[in-house]
């Protein structure tokens, strides 16, 4: 039986590709954004503690209470805006569930979604999913600052939503001031939601702080924000991520929400909520990424790379142009068969493949592991 696909040109990610390239190569993987390094060993305790005591049964649909609690402690503390952990806090099997689910509640048949691009690739698939019209705004190349003359032209009457990313992925830059006066005078002249992907909201560089969009009273009360602990604590594969939102958004996130996952792992959200309300580690995380990209941008100086500007998230953006011309992902795909390192080509985060010849590159790893990466790359 032959059944029509709802995504007929989607194939497996590129992280997959690329993942499973660098594997059957031997090549180093700085390409998926996950660390090599491990989790506190405190943390994994705290599972392990909760597993034996026997919180292995479903938890509540919502997400267990302490540790939405400890969420809304977190989020009062660093950007005094206040959500309630009963009705304003979801968790959520990975922030990529919560941003599916936060689509699929208000986008529908007929409704255009507003993306930046480059984008992370689950956006546009769950608007189209969901009947709605993504309607794309290319950054500025090479400094990826939001063009918000261009968004301001986008919105139209039937914009029913706007997709935000900062700290972003794939370019490492973060949302200004600037950028949020911006956003608001477009947003008061409009009835859009925002749906605001703050994954990498702990790993901001240079002594910047996070233009959240719980900041801003305006912008809270029209936002949908996601965020997720698998960034923070380094434990990507435990999947857990959460969305604040007002309690008119939430139910009906909720009501996805319930019919996607339900529920979420337990002992790991219990052990998440003691980790968060006795260790102050998510506020040293920028620091300890901070050192990892002055390193790694200091070996890449050896190379025939020229290292963008990076303001936030793990990831170096490359410019390559000084090496060849060739389509960045003939290039990704070379760089991992032929010298062994494995990186993501950004082309595939634009609907027309725009191909500005660079390379984004994971810095989340030991020092030796981009040190031995790095050697390779300078025989280019």
């Amino acid at each position: 039986m032959i059944v029509p696909s709802k995504l007929p040109d989607v194939g497996v990610t590129i992280f997959t590709v690329m993942s499973q390239l660098a594997a059957e190569h031997g090549a180093i993987n700085l390409s998926q954004g996950f660390p090599d390094f491990d989790v506190n060993p405190t943390l994994i305790d705290r599972v392990v503690h909760y597993m034996r005591q026997g919180c292995n049964q479903y938890a509540p649909m919502a997400g267990v209470l302490a540790l939405r609690e400890a969420i809304a402690a977190k989020t009062a503390d660093l950007y005094d805006a206040v959500y309630d952990p009963e009705s304003e806090i979801t968790v959520t099997s990975g922030a990529t569930e919560a941003l599916y689910a936060a689509i699929a509640a208000v986008v529908r048949p007929g409704d255009e979604v507003i993306i930046i691009e480059p984008s992370y690739d689950a956006y546009e698939p769950a608007v189209r999913l969901n009947g709605g019209q993504a309607v794309f705004v290319p950054m500025t190349f090479p400094d990826y600052g939001v063009d918000w003359e261009r968004v301001r032209k986008a919105v139209s009457a039937r914009t029913r939503l706007l997709v935000l990313n900062s700290p972003h992925n794939p370019t490492g830059s973060v949302l200004t001031a600037e950028d949020i006066t911006a956003l608001k005078a477009i947003a008061g002249q409009g009835d859009f939601l925002i749906l605001s992907d703050e994954v990498y909201e702990h790993i901001v560089f240079d002594g910047r702080k996070h233009a959240s969009m719980v900041c801003d009273p305006d912008l809270r009360r029209r936002s949908f924000v996601v965020s997720s602990f698998g960034k923070t604590y380094h434990a990507t594969g435990w999947k857990i991520g959460y969305c604040l939102a007002p309690a008119a958004l939430t139910t009906e996130l909720r009501k996805i929400h319930q019919y996607l996952t339900f529920a979420s792992n337990t002992p790991v959200q219990m052990a998440l909520a003691d980790h968060l309300r006795q260790s102050d580690d998510h506020l040293t995380l920028a620091a300890f990424y901070q050192r990892k990209r002055d390193h790694f941008r200091t070996l890449l100086a050896q190379t025939r790379f020229k290292p963008l500007a990076c303001r936030g998230t793990y990831f170096q953006m490359a410019d390559y142009r000084a090496i060849n011309d060739e389509a960045d992902t003939a290039f990704a795909r070379r760089l991992t068969t032929e010298y062994g390192v494995a990186a993501i080509p950004p082309s595939v985060f634009y609907h027309d493949r725009r191909d500005d010849r660079v390379l984004r590159f994971c810095f989340a790893k030991h020092d030796q592991t981009l040190e031995e990466a790095v050697e390779k790359l300078c025989r280019i």
